[in-house]
C-alpha cells in the first residue's frame, strides 16, 4: 500500500473527519468540566449512554433531532449525579467517575437488553444522511472533507469555536474559567462556585452523550454494546494534550483520528510486512507519547480535583 498516495485520497479524509466527531465531542465537553474544576471520568460510561438514549429514541419512532436532544438530556442527567456527588458533597472525582462510567455503562446495556430481549441482531435505523452544501461542497478536496458529512460532524466543528469564543470572551465563560483556577476569587465576587461547576458538568456531559450518539444516529445505524470501545479515555488524554484549549483540541482529535483510520486502511493490506497489531496499537502509543510531552509543560486549572467548600481558605 502506498501510504502517500493513501493521504491524497478524498475518501481517507473524510473517514478521518468522521472518526474525528465523536472525539471531539467527548474531549470538548471533558475540557469544559476540567475548566471548572472538575475531572470527569465518567466519559466512557456517558457516552455509552449517549449511544443507547439516542438510538432508542429513533428505535421508538421519533425523529433524529429529538433522539439528539434526548442523548443530551441522558447526559446531563448523568453529569448532574456526578455534580452532587463530586461537587456538592466534595467526594473523590476519580472514584465518581469511574462509578459513573460503571454505571452507565450496565444502565445503558440492560435497557438494551430490556427493550429488546430476544433480539441476536441489532435492528437498523435510518440514520442521518450526509449533507450536500452547494458551493461549499464543490471546492477541491475541502469540500468532500468537510461539507458532504452528517450534521452533528458540522456541530462538533462549531463547537470548537463558540466554546473557545465563550471561554475567551463571555463573562460567564470567564467566571467558568476562573472556577477552576482560583474559585475562592470567583465566591468573593458574589458567584456561586456550586452553580457554575454544576452547570458546566453538566453541559460538559451532555456533549459527550452528543459523541455518543453520533455513533449510533450518524456513523453506524444501531446499537452494538462496548461500541464506543475506549474513546471515552482517549477524550480524557486528549484535553491534556490540548492544554485545555478548543482550538488544540481540534488539532488533537483530528491527529488521533488520521492514526486511527490509517491503521483500519493498512490492516486491510494482505500484502504488509508489518503485523497489523503494530498499526492497531499505533493510535494509543502516540497518544500517551503526546500526553507525557504535552503533560510537562500544560499549565493546568490549578483548583482542578479540589473541592470548594464555602467559607474555607
Amino acid at each position: 500500500m502506498d501510504i502517500l498516495h493513501m493521504f491524497l485520497e478524498v475518501g481517507f479524509w473524510m473517514a478521518v473527519v468522521r472518526m474525528a466527531t465523536p472525539l471531539l465531542f467527548g474531549t470538548l465537553g471533558e475540557l469544559i468540566c476540567e475548566r471548572a474544576g472538575v475531572l470527569n471520568l465518567g466519559v466512557e460510561g456517558i457516552m455509552a449512554a449517549g449511544c443507547m438514549a439516542g438510538w432508542t429514541w429513533v428505535y421508538m419512532g421519533g425523529d433524529l433531532w429529538g433522539g439528539v436532544l434526548f442523548a443530551a438530556a441522558v447526559g446531563g442527567g448523568i453529569g448532574l449525579v456526578h455534580a452532587i456527588f463530586t461537587v456538592h458533597l466534595g467526594l473523590s472525582q476519580h472514584v465518581t467517575g469511574l462509578g459513573i462510567t460503571m454505571l452507565a455503562t450496565a444502565l445503558s446495556s440492560f435497557v438494551f437488553r430490556m427493550v429488546l430481549p430476544d433480539v441476536t441482531t441489532p435492528p437498523k435505523i435510518i440514520p442521518f444522511a450526509p449533507l450536500d452544501i452547494p458551493i461549499l461542497g464543490d471546492i477541491p478536496l475541502l469540500g468532500p472533507v468537510l461539507f458532504n458529512q452528517s450534521p452533528l460532524t458540522l456541530l462538533a466543528i462549531f463547537m470548537v469555536f463558540f466554546i473557545g469564543w465563550f471561554l475567551k470572551y463571555t463573562p460567564a465563560g470567564l467566571a467558568l474559567c476562573m472556577t477552576g483556577e482560583n474559585p475562592m476569587a470567583v465566591e468573593s465576587q458574589g458567584l456561586s462556585v456550586f452553580a457554575i461547576r454544576t452547570c458546566a458538568v453538566v453541559a460538559g456531559s451532555a456533549l459527550m452523550a452528543i459523541g455518543g450518539a453520533f455513533l449510533t444516529l450518524s456513523a453506524f445505524d444501531a446499537f452494538y454494546i462496548g461500541m464506543v470501545n475506549g474513546r471515552g479515555w482517549i477524550c480524557i488524554a486528549l484535553v491534556v494534550f490540548s492544554s485545555w484549549k478548543p482550538s488544540k483540541a481540534l488539532v488533537g482529535v483530528v491527529l488521533f483520528a488520521v492514526f486511527d483510520a490509517l491503521q483500519m486502511r493498512v490492516q486491510q493490506d494482505i500484502s504488509m510486512v508489518v503485523p497489523y497489531q503494530f498499526y492497531l496499537m499505533m493510535p494509543y502509543v502516540l497518544s500517551i507519547a503526546a500526553l507525557i510531552l504535552m503533560s510537562r509543560r500544560s499549565a493546568y486549572p490549578k483548583a482542578l480535583l479540589v473541592p470548594f467548600r464555602k467559607g474555607e481558605r
